[in-house]
Protein backbone atom coordinates (compact mmCIF):
# COMPACT_ATOMS: atom_id res chain seq x y z
CA UNK A 1 0.00 0.00 0.00
CA UNK A 2 0.98 3.98 -1.00
CA UNK A 3 1.38 6.63 1.48
CA UNK A 4 -1.89 9.07 1.71
CA UNK A 5 -0.47 12.02 2.42
CA UNK A 6 2.12 14.22 3.05
CA UNK A 7 3.44 14.72 6.73
CA UNK A 8 3.36 18.16 8.17
CA UNK A 9 4.36 17.01 11.80
CA UNK A 10 8.04 19.10 11.60
CA UNK A 11 9.75 16.79 14.37
CA UNK A 12 8.04 13.67 12.96
CA UNK A 13 9.24 14.79 9.62
CA UNK A 14 12.93 15.25 10.44
CA UNK A 15 12.76 12.07 11.74
CA UNK A 16 11.55 10.52 8.69
CA UNK A 17 14.61 12.58 6.69
CA UNK A 18 17.22 10.97 8.99
CA UNK A 19 16.04 7.46 7.99
CA UNK A 20 15.52 8.41 4.58
CA UNK A 21 19.00 10.00 4.08
CA UNK A 22 20.11 6.01 4.91
CA UNK A 23 17.59 3.93 3.95
CA UNK A 24 16.85 3.77 0.19
CA UNK A 25 13.55 2.92 -0.52
CA UNK A 26 12.19 2.22 3.03
CA UNK A 27 9.46 5.50 3.23
CA UNK A 28 6.92 3.52 4.20
CA UNK A 29 8.61 1.28 6.54
CA UNK A 30 10.13 4.37 8.40
CA UNK A 31 6.75 5.72 8.62
CA UNK A 32 5.03 3.06 10.10
CA UNK A 33 7.85 2.65 12.28
CA UNK A 34 7.46 6.02 13.63
CA UNK A 35 3.38 5.17 13.58
CA UNK A 36 4.05 2.46 16.34
CA UNK A 37 6.66 4.64 18.64
CA UNK A 38 3.89 6.90 18.69
CA UNK A 39 1.14 4.40 19.80
CA UNK A 40 3.47 3.08 22.37
CA UNK A 41 4.04 -0.07 20.33
CA UNK A 42 6.39 -2.48 18.95
CA UNK A 43 7.47 -3.48 15.67
CA UNK A 44 8.83 -6.88 14.29
CA UNK A 45 10.42 -6.63 10.75
CA UNK A 46 10.72 -10.04 9.30
CA UNK A 47 12.35 -10.18 5.92
CA UNK A 48 15.82 -12.00 4.54
CA UNK A 49 19.17 -10.77 5.93
CA UNK A 50 20.85 -7.89 4.26
CA UNK A 51 17.91 -5.94 3.23
CA UNK A 52 18.05 -3.25 5.77
CA UNK A 53 16.22 -4.53 8.86
CA UNK A 54 19.01 -3.33 11.25
CA UNK A 55 19.82 -0.44 9.83
CA UNK A 56 16.55 1.22 10.17
CA UNK A 57 16.08 0.37 13.68
CA UNK A 58 19.82 2.04 14.62
CA UNK A 59 18.76 4.92 12.36
CA UNK A 60 15.18 5.42 14.14
CA UNK A 61 17.40 5.21 17.35
CA UNK A 62 20.39 7.55 16.97
CA UNK A 63 17.58 10.43 15.41
CA UNK A 64 15.95 9.75 18.81
CA UNK A 65 18.27 11.24 22.46
CA UNK A 66 16.95 8.16 23.96
CA UNK A 67 19.06 5.54 25.10
CA UNK A 68 19.66 2.80 23.26
CA UNK A 69 20.24 -1.06 23.61
CA UNK A 70 21.24 -3.49 21.01
CA UNK A 71 20.69 -7.52 22.23
CA UNK A 72 21.87 -10.17 19.34
CA UNK A 73 19.86 -13.28 19.94
CA UNK A 74 21.75 -16.43 20.24
CA UNK A 75 20.83 -19.99 20.80
CA UNK A 76 22.64 -19.70 24.05
CA UNK A 77 21.16 -16.34 25.07
CA UNK A 78 19.63 -16.80 28.86
CA UNK A 79 17.11 -14.71 29.97
CA UNK A 80 18.82 -12.91 32.63
CA UNK A 81 21.15 -11.64 29.51
CA UNK A 82 17.66 -9.99 28.69
CA UNK A 83 16.63 -8.39 32.07
CA UNK A 84 19.43 -8.24 34.22
CA UNK A 85 20.71 -10.13 37.27
CA UNK A 86 21.49 -9.46 40.58
CA UNK A 87 24.99 -9.75 42.05
CA UNK A 88 25.95 -10.60 45.64
CA UNK A 89 28.35 -7.76 46.63
CA UNK A 90 30.56 -8.74 49.60
CA UNK A 91 31.52 -4.90 50.57
CA UNK A 92 28.01 -4.08 51.16
CA UNK A 93 26.85 -7.99 52.15
CA UNK A 94 23.83 -7.31 49.77
CA UNK A 95 22.90 -8.07 46.14
CA UNK A 96 22.72 -5.09 43.72
CA UNK A 97 20.73 -5.47 40.50
CA UNK A 98 22.65 -4.59 37.26
CA UNK A 99 20.19 -4.22 34.88
CA UNK A 100 20.29 -5.51 30.99
CA UNK A 101 19.64 -3.87 27.84
CA UNK A 102 15.81 -4.31 28.24
CA UNK A 103 16.34 -1.14 30.61
CA UNK A 104 17.09 1.28 27.47
CA UNK A 105 14.51 3.37 25.68
CA UNK A 106 15.40 2.07 21.90
CA UNK A 107 15.94 -1.50 21.91
CA UNK A 108 16.87 -3.73 18.86
CA UNK A 109 16.09 -7.30 19.29
CA UNK A 110 18.16 -8.74 16.41
CA UNK A 111 16.93 -12.22 14.56
CA UNK A 112 14.42 -12.68 17.88
CA UNK A 113 13.56 -16.01 16.67
CA UNK A 114 17.05 -17.32 16.51
CA UNK A 115 17.04 -17.85 20.29
CA UNK A 116 14.95 -20.41 22.48
CA UNK A 117 11.17 -19.22 23.35
CA UNK A 118 12.53 -19.21 27.02
CA UNK A 119 14.13 -16.27 26.32
CA UNK A 120 12.04 -14.45 23.87
CA UNK A 121 9.00 -14.10 26.90
CA UNK A 122 11.62 -12.36 28.64
CA UNK A 123 11.64 -9.61 26.37
CA UNK A 124 7.41 -10.14 24.81
CA UNK A 125 6.85 -9.72 29.04
CA UNK A 126 8.03 -6.60 29.15
CA UNK A 127 6.43 -5.92 26.15
CA UNK A 128 3.47 -6.57 27.32
CA UNK A 129 3.77 -5.31 30.95
CA UNK A 130 6.14 -2.29 31.26
CA UNK A 131 7.75 -4.27 33.54
CA UNK A 132 10.21 -7.53 34.16
CA UNK A 133 10.64 -9.77 36.99
CA UNK A 134 13.71 -9.89 38.36
CA UNK A 135 14.51 -12.51 41.54
CA UNK A 136 10.72 -12.81 41.60
CA UNK A 137 10.00 -8.76 42.18
CA UNK A 138 8.35 -6.61 39.74
CA UNK A 139 11.19 -4.12 37.70
CA UNK A 140 9.29 -0.74 35.95
CA UNK A 141 10.92 -0.34 32.31
CA UNK A 142 12.02 3.19 31.83
CA UNK A 143 9.87 5.67 29.29
CA UNK A 144 9.57 5.58 26.51
CA UNK A 145 10.05 2.39 25.73
CA UNK A 146 10.17 1.25 22.29
CA UNK A 147 11.08 -2.48 20.74
CA UNK A 148 12.00 -3.10 17.21
CA UNK A 149 12.29 -7.13 16.33
CA UNK A 150 14.08 -8.25 13.55
CA UNK A 151 13.61 -12.21 12.24
CA UNK A 152 14.79 -14.04 9.45
CA UNK A 153 11.88 -16.34 8.01
CA UNK A 154 11.04 -19.51 9.85
CA UNK A 155 12.25 -21.74 6.72
CA UNK A 156 15.95 -20.53 7.87
CA UNK A 157 17.71 -23.51 9.84
CA UNK A 158 18.11 -22.90 13.30
CA UNK A 159 15.08 -20.71 13.86
CA UNK A 160 12.53 -20.73 16.96
CA UNK A 161 9.50 -19.52 15.35
CA UNK A 162 6.86 -16.57 17.35
CA UNK A 163 4.17 -18.50 18.29
CA UNK A 164 0.91 -16.68 17.47
CA UNK A 165 0.13 -15.85 21.14
CA UNK A 166 3.51 -14.31 20.91
CA UNK A 167 2.99 -12.57 17.26
CA UNK A 168 -0.05 -10.55 19.01
CA UNK A 169 2.34 -8.45 21.11
CA UNK A 170 3.75 -6.68 18.11
CA UNK A 171 1.74 -3.56 17.21
CA UNK A 172 2.90 -4.01 13.45
CA UNK A 173 4.94 -7.10 11.31
CA UNK A 174 6.66 -5.18 8.08
CA UNK A 175 8.52 -6.57 5.88
CA UNK A 176 11.60 -4.35 3.85
CA UNK A 177 11.94 -6.26 0.55
CA UNK A 178 14.93 -5.86 -1.98
CA UNK A 179 15.15 -2.73 -3.38
CA UNK A 180 14.66 -1.89 -7.28
CA UNK A 181 17.93 -2.07 -9.47
CA UNK A 182 19.01 1.74 -9.35
CA UNK A 183 18.07 1.94 -5.46
CA UNK A 184 20.60 -0.11 -4.98
CA UNK A 185 23.26 1.32 -7.51
CA UNK A 186 22.02 4.36 -5.36
CA UNK A 187 22.77 2.90 -2.08
CA UNK A 188 26.65 2.19 -3.39
CA UNK A 189 27.45 5.66 -4.48
CA UNK A 190 26.12 6.71 -0.99
CA UNK A 191 28.14 3.63 0.41
CA UNK A 192 31.04 4.11 -1.09
CA UNK A 193 33.44 6.49 1.13
CA UNK A 194 31.52 6.50 4.93
CA UNK A 195 27.84 5.21 5.33
CA UNK A 196 25.49 7.60 5.89
CA UNK A 197 24.19 6.60 9.47
CA UNK A 198 27.63 8.16 10.75
CA UNK A 199 25.84 11.72 9.96
CA UNK A 200 22.98 11.22 11.69
CA UNK A 201 22.00 13.35 14.83
CA UNK A 202 19.38 13.37 17.69
CA UNK A 203 16.09 15.43 16.46
CA UNK A 204 14.04 14.34 19.33
CA UNK A 205 14.63 14.42 23.05
CA UNK A 206 13.49 11.84 25.25
CA UNK A 207 10.78 14.70 26.91
CA UNK A 208 9.74 15.68 23.69
CA UNK A 209 8.56 11.78 22.53
CA UNK A 210 7.23 11.27 25.80
CA UNK A 211 4.95 14.46 24.92
CA UNK A 212 4.07 13.52 21.48
CA UNK A 213 3.12 10.06 22.42
CA UNK A 214 0.54 11.81 25.21
CA UNK A 215 -0.47 14.11 22.10
CA UNK A 216 -1.20 11.06 20.05
CA UNK A 217 -3.43 9.27 22.68
CA UNK A 218 -5.70 12.71 22.50
CA UNK A 219 -6.40 12.15 19.16
CA UNK A 220 -10.25 11.65 18.68
CA UNK A 221 -11.47 8.86 17.20
CA UNK A 222 -15.53 8.67 16.10
CA UNK A 223 -17.74 6.28 17.80
CA UNK A 224 -18.95 5.31 13.99
CA UNK A 225 -14.98 4.83 13.21
CA UNK A 226 -14.47 2.51 16.33
CA UNK A 227 -17.53 0.60 14.83
CA UNK A 228 -15.49 -0.15 11.22
CA UNK A 229 -12.68 -1.25 13.02
CA UNK A 230 -14.98 -3.93 14.87
CA UNK A 231 -16.63 -4.97 12.35
CA UNK A 232 -12.95 -5.43 10.33
CA UNK A 233 -11.92 -7.88 13.42
CA UNK A 234 -14.94 -9.52 13.26
CA UNK A 235 -15.16 -10.10 10.33
CA UNK A 236 -11.47 -12.27 10.59
CA UNK A 237 -13.48 -14.48 13.25
CA UNK A 238 -16.13 -15.43 10.46
CA UNK A 239 -14.38 -15.82 7.52
CA UNK A 240 -14.17 -19.85 6.10
CA UNK A 241 -10.29 -19.08 5.20
CA UNK A 242 -9.42 -18.16 9.06
CA UNK A 243 -8.84 -20.75 11.82
CA UNK A 244 -8.60 -17.90 14.29
CA UNK A 245 -8.93 -14.65 14.17
CA UNK A 246 -8.03 -11.26 15.64
CA UNK A 247 -8.94 -10.74 18.89
CA UNK A 248 -9.72 -7.59 21.03
CA UNK A 249 -6.08 -6.99 21.43
CA UNK A 250 -6.07 -6.38 17.87
CA UNK A 251 -8.60 -4.01 17.44
CA UNK A 252 -7.14 -1.62 20.49
CA UNK A 253 -3.98 -2.29 18.19
CA UNK A 254 -5.70 -1.05 15.50
CA UNK A 255 -7.31 1.86 16.94
CA UNK A 256 -3.90 3.23 18.66
CA UNK A 257 -1.89 2.89 15.15
CA UNK A 258 -4.80 4.91 13.72
CA UNK A 259 -4.19 7.62 16.32
CA UNK A 260 -0.61 8.00 15.84
CA UNK A 261 -1.03 7.79 11.79
CA UNK A 262 -3.83 10.72 12.14
CA UNK A 263 -1.60 12.50 14.59
CA UNK A 264 1.69 12.55 12.14
CA UNK A 265 -0.46 14.18 9.21
CA UNK A 266 -1.44 16.84 11.81
CA UNK A 267 -5.17 15.77 12.47
CA UNK A 268 -6.88 15.74 15.58
CA UNK A 269 -9.19 13.17 14.66
CA UNK A 270 -9.22 9.65 12.77
CA UNK A 271 -10.81 8.83 9.69
CA UNK A 272 -11.72 5.67 7.85
CA UNK A 273 -8.97 6.22 5.38
CA UNK A 274 -6.25 5.60 8.11
CA UNK A 275 -7.76 2.18 9.39
CA UNK A 276 -7.82 0.78 5.60
CA UNK A 277 -4.23 1.72 5.16
CA UNK A 278 -2.95 0.03 8.56
CA UNK A 279 -4.99 -2.54 8.35
CA UNK A 280 -2.71 -5.59 6.69
CA UNK A 281 0.20 -4.27 8.95
CA UNK A 282 -1.69 -4.87 12.53
CA UNK A 283 -4.23 -7.44 11.66
CA UNK A 284 -2.82 -9.72 9.28
CA UNK A 285 0.14 -11.23 11.41
CA UNK A 286 -2.69 -11.92 14.73
CA UNK A 287 -4.49 -14.35 11.93
CA UNK A 288 -4.25 -17.99 11.49
CA UNK A 289 -5.39 -19.22 8.14
CA UNK A 290 -7.49 -22.72 7.79
CA UNK A 291 -5.06 -25.69 6.23
CA UNK A 292 -7.35 -25.39 2.78
CA UNK A 293 -6.86 -21.37 2.69
CA UNK A 294 -2.97 -21.86 2.98
CA UNK A 295 -3.14 -25.31 0.31
CA UNK A 296 -5.22 -23.03 -2.21
CA UNK A 297 -2.15 -20.01 -1.88
CA UNK A 298 -4.25 -17.41 -0.07
CA UNK A 299 -2.41 -15.43 2.40
CA UNK A 300 -3.85 -13.38 5.78
CA UNK A 301 -3.25 -10.42 4.09
CA UNK A 302 -5.20 -11.04 0.91
CA UNK A 303 -8.09 -12.24 3.55
CA UNK A 304 -7.68 -8.44 5.12
CA UNK A 305 -8.12 -6.71 2.02
CA UNK A 306 -10.72 -8.84 0.89
CA UNK A 307 -12.77 -7.62 4.22
CA UNK A 308 -12.06 -4.00 3.50
CA UNK A 309 -13.99 -4.64 0.00
CA UNK A 310 -16.71 -5.73 1.33
CA UNK A 311 -16.80 -4.21 4.97
CA UNK A 312 -19.23 -0.94 4.64
CA UNK A 313 -16.92 2.48 5.39
CA UNK A 314 -18.90 4.87 7.88
CA UNK A 315 -19.80 7.64 6.02
CA UNK A 316 -20.04 11.53 8.00
CA UNK A 317 -23.21 11.64 10.48
CA UNK A 318 -25.68 14.32 10.23
CA UNK A 319 -25.23 17.50 12.54
CA UNK A 320 -28.57 17.23 13.35
CA UNK A 321 -28.61 13.71 15.17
Amino acid sequence: MTKQTLLYQPKIAEVLKNINKVMIGKEEAALLSVIALLARGHVLLEDVPGVGKTMLVRTLAKSLDCDFKRIQFTPDLLPSDVTGVSIYNPKDLQFEFRPGPILGNVVLADEINRTSPKTQSALLEGMEETSITVDGESVPLNQPFFVMATQNPIEYEGTYPLPEAQLDRFLLKLKMGYPSANQEVDMLMRTSVSHPIHEIEAVISREELIDLQKQTEDVYIDQTVNRYIVELVTGTRKHNGVYLGVSPRGSIALMKAAKAYAFIQDRDYVIPDDIKYLAPYVLAHRMILTSESKFEGSTAEDIVAELLTVTSIPVQRNVSE
